[in-house]
């Protein structure tokens, strides 16, 4: 699907867009099975970018599968619907992981927290025990 205003506004999150609009389907290929996998999973911007990543804990499945197949399925699905193929960027680099988390860390941490999380979270905490993929829209 063509990225048309609409598509690109959706993926355009502020500090104050709701858990509702950041919440997101992807499907992943399974790293084992080679099947589809589908999840509901929110996603965040930082700079111009877009990201998946999850609370600090251990490594979760949708995370490995992107390991072994880096393409998969971004299923908007709140306002605009659309279906876009995208491939995962794992980000490693300390520096850029620090900048990015530290925006996500600092959304989750305003007065208007768009999700259930116990506040404050630490940019620490996410740095050591959470992964973090840069989403690349296929054109």
């Amino acid at each position: 699907m063509r990225m048309d205003d609409a598509i690109r506004d959706a993926l355009a999150l502020t500090p104050a867009s709701t858990a509702w609009e950041r919440t997101v389907e992807i499907t992943t290929v399974g790293g084992r099975s080679g099947l589809p996998r589908r999840i509901e999973i929110w996603f965040y911007r930082a700079g111009d970018a877009n990201y998946l990543t999850g609370m600090p804990s251990p490594t979760p499945d949708w995370f490995r599968n992107l390991q072994v197949n880096p393409q998969f399925l971004f299923h908007l699905k709140h306002g605009v619907r659309a279906t876009l193929k995208a491939t995962a960027r794992p980000v490693t680099d300390p520096d850029e992981r620090r900048r990015v988390f530290t925006e996500i860390v600092a959304e989750l941490n305003q007065p208007a927290n768009p999700g259930r999380l116990t506040v404050p979270t630490k940019v620490e905490d996410w740095m050591n025990g959470s992964v973090l993929l840069e989403i690349q829209f296929d054109d």
